[in-house]
């Protein structure tokens, strides 16, 4: 009897290291798939910001290093994200207005670009 004893509690510790292994593996493909989704996301708004940052190039011939900094200042003055604003001034080309806050501070941030290329 304590020959059977044995084996189930062999069992029961095999099932319990096979859950484990199945529970770890289950939680890294869930933190895979996550991270998957967000890589995913980052590489939509790198393509937005990407674009939005040749506007702003075009608007006012400068480096793509200065059009971020024009995108960066407008996001922090705005307390909007910068992806967010990337978006709303490539929407732009499609018709639709860029919201008054971002406008203002698009402006402010291009003069502020123009007199900083003054000096």
């Amino acid at each position: 009897m304590s020959q059977l004893t044995t084996l189930r509690e062999e069992q029961r510790l095999l099932t319990a290291v096979a859950s484990a292994e199945e529970t770890a593996l289950l939680t890294e493909v869930v933190e895979l798939r996550a991270r998957n989704e967000q890589l995913g996301r980052a590489l939509a708004s790198r393509a937005v910001i990407d674009q939005a940052r040749g506007m702003v190039m075009a608007l006012a011939p400068s480096s793509s290093e200065r059009a971020w900094d024009v995108l960066v200042d407008v996001s922090q003055h705005c307390n909007i994200k910068l992806r967010d604003v990337a978006a709303a001034l490539v929407a732009t080309t499609k018709d639709e207005t860029l919201p008054e806050p971002m406008q203002r501070e698009l402006r402010r941030a291009l003069r502020r670009l123009h007199l900083a290329d003054r000096l």
